[in-house]
């Protein structure tokens, strides 16, 4: 019973001390805000044929739906055209300060809203993409995705660099105002480690679920299933293209058991190194589904999925590295005239004006005249193997010195003894 219990303390500590994955809930933000902007910005010449009033499917077929599905969208409301494009124009900016991180709280609510409605307005004309998208917004909406990386995050630090430590209040308004911000960072911080706990879940269960459902087909077993998927004419916006690759047989073979292979792999990885192994190769698979399917809005949701399981360590790194090339490149502009024309041959120092009738000649490579380096650098060479020379000379000089006075000894040595 000691060991539950202990367990779940444990567990509650885990999950109201500390924030989890701030980082990686700041990127998801970043991405699914600049994906949903730039598919509305895609459409946009298109607008009106797939959300508007003029659409194929009617806002009358439209509700019929929602009665069934208990679905709603906001631009059902009116079917006046200035409505439609103020609703569209909403959805723009509602992107971009999602995208932004201002007022994240409000928000990431506001944007959830928008890609339900425009989700439920034609669910049958877009390419499935929006539906991971309309799941990560709601779970967004949980999470402390504005704490880093943010517009919010920039506010906070300014305002905590003007206000200093602040003031601090005493008696009971103090100790009431320092327990209710301490419920409240408990809660805020169990409902974003919730959202990301929720988030991680869902990628794990669309990678296993795909990846065990591919398992029972044959096409899949046989490693002939991308090549019917690269001659289906809904999904070749470049025929020859998809052609040039279905030719590669054993390439489409070995890439349909290794799409399976790391789908059902990557909910067991999760917790090892192999996952640093795992995420780049399905980079690459979801790449190559926008590329040869035409799919982009699919696998930008899922890459932006995959950053999920990584650490905040890795974003940390990621952003001193950015950081670095920055300054660095900034302290190389082209333009600036005493970086221009630069080398790595140190400047030659000017010779000291000889005074009185014995001119003293400086000695070092500054003090020579100007030549070459590497004359300059076989004279220096010269003169310590000159001065090593001379010295080994007086060591030998020595030696032998002492071996004449040594054989001068020996005889009155041996004449005493006698």
């Amino acid at each position: 019973m000691q060991r539950i219990l202990g367990a779940l303390s444990s567990w509650r500590t885990a999950l109201t001390d500390r924030p989890v994955s701030l980082y990686a809930a700041s990127v998801l933000r970043i991405g699914y805000g600049l994906a949903y902007l730039a598919f509305l910005l895609r459409e946009f010449p298109h607008r009106q044929e797939i959300w508007g009033p003029d659409s194929p499917w009617t806002p009358a077929l439209a509700n019929e739906l929602f009665v069934q599905t208990g679905w709603s969208s906001i631009l059902t409301l009116s079917l006046a055209p200035l409505y439609f494009e103020a609703c569209y124009v909403l959805a723009l900016v509602t992107c971009l300060l999602f995208l932004l991180g201002w007022r994240t709280r409000v928000i990431s609510l506001v944007f959830a809203v928008v890609v339900a409605s425009f989700h439920a307005r034609t669910i049958f004309m877009t390419d499935g993409g929006d539906n991971l998208i309309l799941l990560m917004s709601m779970y967004l909406c949980f999470t402390a995705c504005g704490r880093r990386w943010s517009l919010d995050a920039r506010r906070l630090r300014l305002r905590a660099e003007a206000d200093g430590a602040g003031a601090a209040k005493t008696g009971a308004e103090s100790t009431l105002m320092h327990q209710l911000q301490f419920t409240r960072t408990q809660l805020v911080t169990l409902l974003h480690n919730c959202g990301m706990l929720v988030i991680a879940a869902q990628v794990c269960l669309l990678y296993g679920s795909a990846g065990l459902y591919k398992v029972q087909g044959n096409f899949w077993g046989n490693g002939t299933a991308l090549h019917y998927v690269l001659n289906l004419d809904l999904f070749r916006p470049w025929p020859a293209l998809s052609i040039l690759v279905d030719h590669q047989a054993m390439f489409i073979a070995v890439a349909g058991y290794l799409t399976v292979l790391l789908q059902v792999a990557l909910p067991c990885v999760l917790f090892s190194k192999v996952k640093y192994v795992v995420l780049p190769l399905l980079l690459g698979m979801h790449a190559g589904i926008a590329v040869l399917m035409g799919l982009p809005l699919f696998s930008a949701a899922m890459i932006i999925a995959d950053a999920v399981f990584l650490p905040d360590r890795f974003y940390l790194y990621l952003a001193r590295h950015l950081r670095r090339l920055r300054h660095r490149k900034a302290s190389r502009k082209p333009g600036d005239p005493d970086r221009a024309g630069t080398s790595h041959v140190p400047a030659q120092a000017q010779p000291r004006p000889a005074t009185g009738t014995g001119a003293v000649r400086p000695s070092g490579i500054g003090s020579q005249s100007p030549r070459s380096v590497s004359g300059l650098l076989t004279s220096q060479v010269s003169r310590v193997m000159w001065s090593v020379r001379r010295r080994l000379r007086g060591a030998g000089d020595g030696i032998q010195s002492a071996r004449d006075d040594d054989q001068s000894v020996r005889p009155r040595r041996r004449f005493a003894g006698r």
